[in-house]
């Protein structure tokens, strides 16, 4: 994770996180503990939870427990102990967060509903994920919102690389680690064409997956028409296919209909944050039979043999089955720390309770950091060239409104 380690070189003197006091809910992995080592290399302290009970790595939660951080999460949590562990990572006498880093929105809710007098010393909150975006957007339009917010998930260096890139590669991972499926000739449908439907798309057509695309946003539709792939609506070809991966961010896509009209043997899950895309609880009725085949992988059995394969119950299936690549997090692990660090110290008064995208110079400067890994060599503009475009010769280099 080269630009977590160019950070701490760069900043580890100037700590500029010192006093700051995190608590974080995000997946617990490789990753996430080196994002929280170099937190506290830059001076702050950490309290964490998980936010999705199938992603925590064990030996990772435990290895930071050894090094003295209080994390509390562990692989397979019931619903129950999700909130039970968020509950502690928050409620602890005598130590009062004073930043949120929260993926999905879950920590803050529960801060919100349980101890809402907390916000009077938290300086703000860093999300990183649609679903917990949007929630702090509709905070926001209500008047709820008593922190600045930072938005990751739409930060360039997060929705351009993680979203893509990284669902790209892990796709094909969680699949394969579950099912030992062979991708060439089936067919699949993915449902939204956002950065992450983007990313699972390639892969799949590349593997000589037959993709179609279900799509509300008629920009997006366009781009998968563009792209070659064939865009229907879900019941056109719900009984045909043999994979069917939801990457929507909203709820109730793939219903108890679409389940009962499915193929023998159709492979469904899902890659968005949530657990809200497929209605699992439709299917714990007592004419349905469930088989567990392995972690993570349930045979669901109608009454005349048919079955779905439906893996992590309907979580987010490369955290929960398989790994991510960590390059990619460390692109936006380091969006998260300069987040932390860019609204733990501004002055009072540079935001407002409102949420914010992260400035375009620091965009730039977390990609910048990972460059040398390629042995890139960025060109410079000469003075007359920066003139001509209107230009810092340091950046930005775009406009607000580009959209890469």
């Amino acid at each position: 994770m080269p630009a977590l380690m160019a950070l701490r070189k760069r900043a580890q003197g100037e700590k500029p996180l010192a006093g700051a006091k995190v608590v974080g809910c995000t997946h617990i992995t490789a990753q996430t503990a080196v994002l929280m080592e170099t937190l506290s290399a830059l001076g702050a302290q950490c309290r964490w939870a998980a936010c999705n009970i199938y992603s925590t790595q064990n030996e990772v939660a435990a290895a930071l427990a050894e090094g003295g951080f209080s994390v509390f999460a562990w692989k397979g949590e019931s619903e129950d102990d999700f909130w039970w562990c968020i509950d502690r990572c928050v409620n602890l006498e005598g130590w009062q967060p004073n930043m949120i880093l929260d993926d999905g929105g879950d920590l803050t809710h529960w801060i919100y509903k349980k101890y809402p007098n907390m916000f009077k010393k938290i300086k703000g909150i860093v999300e990183e994920s649609v679903t917990g975006v949007h929630r702090l957007y509709q905070l926001s339009k209500a008047g709820k919102l008593c922190v600045p917010a930072m938005n990751v998930n739409d930060s360039v260096t997060k929705q351009k690389f993680d979203n893509l890139y990284c669902c790209r590669e892990s796709i094909l991972d969680g699949l394969k680690r579950t099912t030992d499926v062979m991708f060439g000739g089936k067919q699949v449908v993915v449902c939204g064409y956002g950065e992450v439907g983007k990313g699972c798309c390639a892969a799949l057509k590349a593997m000589g997956s037959i993709v179609y695309v279900t799509e509300i946003d008629p920009i997006c539709a366009l781009q998968a028409c563009m792209d070659g792939f064939r865009l229907v609506k879900l019941n056109e070809v719900i009984r045909q296919v043999d994979i069917v991966i939801t990457c929507t961010g909203n709820k109730n896509v793939v219903v108890r209909e679409y389940l009962d009209r499915m193929k023998n043997g159709c492979i469904v899950c899902n890659m968005g944050h949530s657990n809200t895309e497929i209605d699992v609880a439709s299917l714990r009725t007592p004419e349905l039979t469930w088989e567990r085949v392995r972690s993570q992988v349930d045979h669901v059995i109608w009454p005349d043999g048919k079955r779905i394969v439906l893996l992590a119950e309907g979580r987010l299936l490369n955290l929960s089955c398989s790994t991510v690549p960590t390059f990619v997090l460390s692109i936006t692990a380091t969006t998260q720390a300069l987040a932390l660090i860019e609204l733990y110290n501004a002055p009072e008064g540079r935001y407002k309770q409102d949420v914010y995208l992260l400035p375009k110079k620091m965009d730039e400067y977390v990609a910048s950091l990972h460059l040398p890994t390629f042995d890139a060599h960025l060109t410079e503009l000469s003075d007359e060239q920066a003139k001509y475009l209107g230009l810092n010769k340091n950046g930005p280099f775009k406009p607000n409104y580009y959209r890469y």
